[in-house]
C-alpha cells in the first residue's frame, strides 16, 4: 500500500512569517530580561531582530502585544528550565535541587536568559493588563511546580509552603543582583538556601 503524502497547507510565505514572527519574540524575551520594559523599544528590538521597524505591524497589534508574548517566552523557558531540574534530581531532592539552581551564581549572573520576575518584577505592576496575566500564569506554574515537589504534596501546606519559597527565591535573587558587593549578594543566596533547604530536608 503506497500512503501519499500530504501536501502542507502552510505557504511559503507563511512560514518565512512564522519564522520571522518567532525571531522578534525570541529577541524581546532577552530585551525585556536585559533592559526593563520600559528599556525595551520597538525599533531596538526590530534592529537587533535584523529587520526593518516598519514590519513591526505586520506581526503585532501594539508594542504591549509584543511585551505579552515575550513575557509568555521568557516565562515559559523559566518554568520549564525548573521542570528539567527537577526531573534530573535524584529521588526527593527535586524541591532542594530547583532552589539551588534559582539561586545559583549561573543564574543570577543570567539576567538576560533567567527567571523573567526577578529581572522585571519591580515593573510589572505598570504594566499593561495582558503582560500582566501572562507573568501571572507563569509565576503560579511555578509555585505549582514547586508544590509538586513538596513532601506533604496534595495537601494545602505543600502549595503554601510553595508560595513562600517561590517568593523568598525572587526575591533574594532581586537583591542579589541588585547590590554591587559580590560577597553580600553570595552571602545572600546562601542564607536563603540554607534557611529552606535544611527546613525540608
Amino acid at each position: 500500500m503506497t500512503i501519499m503524502k500530504s501536501k502542507s497547507t502552510k505557504s511559503p510565505a507563511t512560514s518565512r512569517k512564522e519564522a520571522t514572527h518567532e525571531r522578534i519574540v525570541e529577541v524581546a524575551a532577552r530585551a525585556i530580561r536585559r533592559s526593563g520594559y520600559g528599556g525595551t523599544g520597538v525599533a531596538d528590538i526590530m534592529q537587533e531582530a535584523g529587520l526593518t521597524h516598519g514590519g513591526f505591524y505586520a506581526h503585532f497589534a501594539s508594542r504591549d502585544a509584543l511585551l505579552a508574548e515575550a513575557g509568555d517566552r521568557a516565562g515559559a523557558e523559566s518554568v520549564a528550565l525548573a521542570a528539567r531540574v527537577a526531573a534530573a534530581a535524584p529521588a526527593g531532592h527535586a524541591l532542594q535541587a530547583m532552589m539551588r539552581a534559582y539561586l545559583s551564581p549561573q543564574h543570577i549572573e543570567a539576567i538576560e536568559t533567567g527567571c523573567p520576575v526577578t529581572a522585571l518584577g519591580s515593573e510589572m505592576p505598570r504594566q499593561a493588563p495582558e503582560v500582566r496575566r501572562v507573568a501571572t500564569t507563569h509565576i503560579k506554574e511555578m509555585i505549582d511546580l514547586f508544590a509538586r515537589q513538596h513532601p506533604c504534596w496534595g495537601q494545602p501546606v505543600a502549595h503554601t509552603e510553595a508560595m513562600a519559597q517561590v517568593s523568598a527565591l525572587i526575591g533574594t535573587a532581586m537583591i542579589a543582583r541588585a547590590v554591587d558587593d559580590p560577597a553580600l549578594s553570595e552571602a545572600l543566596c546562601a542564607a536563603t538556601l540554607k534557611y529552606f533547604i535544611d527546613d525540608t530536608s
